[in-house]
C-alpha cells in the first residue's frame, strides 16, 4: 500500500529536486581528489551501498551523506518533524540502520569507510578532502 503524503505545494517541489548523486557535496570533493591526482569511482554500483566515491586502489569507501535522509543527530531532530511522522521515522530509522550494515559488509572486505555529513562538507571541503587523501599516503 502507498502512503499518501499530506503535503504542500513548496514542500513537494523542494522534495523533487532532492537525488541521490551528483550532489554539490560530492562533486566539490570529487574535484579536489582529481586535482590532486586522486583516481576514482563515483557511485560504485558494484559494492555494498553504492559508495560516492570508491579509492579501489587504496580500498577507500566515501559516503557523503544528507542530514535528513541519514539521522543527523536523530534523537533530537526526530522530535522536530511534524508532519507524515508516521512515514518518516521509520524510513530514516530504517537508512541509518542500512549505513551501519553497509559499513560491516564493506570493512569485511578490508575496506576503510569514511562518512560525512554534507553540510560540514560544503562548509570546509578542503578538510574532508584531505581526510581522504592521508589513506592514499599510505600506499607511497
Amino acid at each position: 500500500m502507498a502512503y499518501e503524503f499530506k503535503t504542500d505545494p513548496s514542500t513537494s517541489k523542494r522534495m523533487s529536486k532532492v537525488h541521490s548523486t551528483e550532489g554539490k557535496d560530492e562533486v566539490i570533493i570529487r574535484k579536489i581528489l582529481w586535482k590532486n591526482g586522486i583516481h576514482y569511482r563515483k557511485n560504485y554500483k558494484d559494492f555494498p551501498g553504492k559508495p560516492d566515491i570508491a579509492l579501489t586502489k587504496y580500498k577507500v569507501a566515501v559516503f557523503i551523506d544528507g542530514e535528513f535522509w541519514h539521522g543527523y543527530d536523530w534523537e533530537n531532530y526526530k522530535k522536530h518533524i511534524k508532519s507524515n511522522r508516521d512515514y518518516w521515522i521509520p524510513k530514516i530509522e530504517r537508512n541509518m540502520k542500512r549505513d551501519q550494515e553497509v559499513n560491516a559488509k564493506l570493512k569485511e572486505m578490508g575496506w576503510t569507510v569514511l562518512r560525512f555529513w554534507s553540510k560540514q562538507v560544503l562548509k570546509n571541503p578542503e578538510y574532508y578532502a584531505e581526510l581522504i587523501m592521508l589513506y592514499t599516503r599510505s600506499d607511497e
